[in-house]
């Protein structure tokens, strides 16, 4: 570990990350890190959804060739369908 850091926390934040820690089975440090580093690498306000997602584009597969030309057709049809 590089650095330390010392924060006071309200009563009631307090008791939910003993309560994470004990449900988690993990020391509230280890919470503390996980939840810091989670909202650092949260996008910045106004970031275009496509840029969030660009890693993602084309990742999955669908089975369906024409999904993105015919999106509204396939949902259309789900509804109907009832899924």
């Amino acid at each position: 570990m590089q650095g330390q850091v010392t924060v006071r926390l309200p009563a009631d934040l307090s008791r939910a990350l003993k309560l994470a820690s004990r449900r988690m089975q993990r020391r509230s440090s280890d919470i503390v890190r996980l939840a810091l580093r989670q909202f650092l690498e949260t996008p910045a306000p106004g970031t275009r959804a496509a840029d969030r997602v660009k890693g993602l584009i084309g990742s999955l597969e669908s089975g369906v060739p024409d999904l993105a030309e015919k999106h509204r057709a396939y949902i259309l049809e789900s509804l109907r369908r009832g899924r």
